[in-house]
């Protein structure tokens, strides 16, 4: 005689489409599970007339104690100290981490995020890639969602359309420290050198500078603001060759100072101003974000953003640790930078 098919969270689970956590979440009244789900799983729960024993009800509040960590690519200093502080954050909590390097690639992003649900991690914090972008890709969007209906997801920049938690840094502010120093020091011509327009933070500087021009009296035009290029050292090299070539076929004089999207770009820039014969920061000025150990070993030494690594880090940790115990929390945090280091690089007054 064939026995009945004893009904297990996990056969919820399979066909509401969720997680067992998610389901025990329900069984328990946590509030963090969205309505559809929960419409879902309640359905299945009296279709089935089910009956959960301890261990299942008890399933959404086995913690893992790890938060995985997609970094966009951890050869870049910046993203190389901001995966260290939320590492050191997470330990002082008690959670360990897990490093998924993407390469800045979507797909590799996707499969990372959906290892790390199946994996039970306790919540993922994403820095850069996706996440950076200035439009939100919409199908990105919905492969996190598929995972931040269960898993707290906290990210550096933005995400659309989902129930992400950003805790970023204010950029505009970062900008509007560079142009307070420069000004102060007697530049009028300034250039912006690297990053893409496609790419949040960039874009956010890019306004403000533009929004600061009127203010401080900068010269305006293209030949000043529009020098996209990249990130690189070899981008902020090429992008400085490309505008000197620029300025000498509008017959216009160099800028008295520049504005590098990061420091590897800015060593990039300086490479190709020294070899143009010229002085910095005599001729040029050149100042520039994130304030990495590049900045005291470069030649002159270089000015820079710095930024409160330890204290975004523990933010981020805090945020994902709290959402993941259904606490409030804020989905929007923006933090200043520490404050611009003045170096050899730009450290030179102006003669108006």
């Amino acid at each position: 005689m064939q026995t009945e098919k004893t009904i297990t969270i996990y056969d919820i689970a399979k066909e509401a489409e969720v997680s067992p956590a998610t389901v025990s979440r329900v069984l328990t009244g946590s509030a963090n599970v969205k309505n559809e789900k929960k419409r879902r799983i309640m359905a299945l729960i009296d279709k089935y007339n089910f009956k959960p024993s301890a261990v299942a009800r008890g399933l959404s509040d086995t913690k893992n104690r790890i938060i995985g960590i997609i970094v966009a690519d951890i050869r870049n200093s910046f993203y190389a100290d901001m995966y260290v502080a939320c590492e050191n954050a997470a330990s002082r909590e008690g959670y360990s981490v897990m490093l998924f390097n993407s390469f800045a690639s979507m797909d590799i992003e996707k499969t990372q995020m959906e290892k790390l649900a199946e994996w039970r991690a306790d919540a993922i914090i994403q820095l850069g890639g996706a996440v950076d972008a200035r439009k939100s890709s919409a199908e990105y969007a919905r492969a996190v969602n598929e995972v931040a209906g269960n898993i707290p997801f906290v990210v550096s920049g933005k995400m659309d359309g989902t129930d992400c938690y950003r805790v970023s840094i204010d950029h505009a502010r970062a900008l509007e420290m560079i142009a307070a120093h420069l000004y102060e020091k007697g530049n009028r011509r300034i250039a912006l050198v690297g990053g893409r327009p496609d790419v949040l933070s960039t874009y956010i500087k890019y306004q403000r500078f533009l929004e600061l021009t009127e203010k401080y009296d900068f010269e305006r035009g293209n030949l000043y603001t529009e020098n996209w290029g990249g990130y690189g050292f070899n981008e902020g090299e090429k992008t400085m060759d490309e505008m000197f070539k620029r300025f000498r076929l509008a017959g216009v004089p160099v800028p008295e100072a520049i504005i590098c999207i990061n420091d590897t770009t800015a060593a990039g820039a300086i490479k190709r101003i020294n070899a143009e014969g010229l002085r910095i920061p005599e001729d040029i000025s050149v100042v520039s974000y994130d304030n990495v150990e590049l900045c005291e070993i470069i030649e002159p030494s270089l000015s820079s953003v710095a930024y409160d690594y330890e204290t975004i880090g523990k933010i981020m940790v805090k945020t994902a640790i709290d959402a993941g115990k259904g606490k409030e929390v804020s989905h929007e945090r923006l933090v200043e930078p520490a404050g611009l280091v003045v170096r050899r690089s730009s450290n030179f007054e102006r003669i108006l």
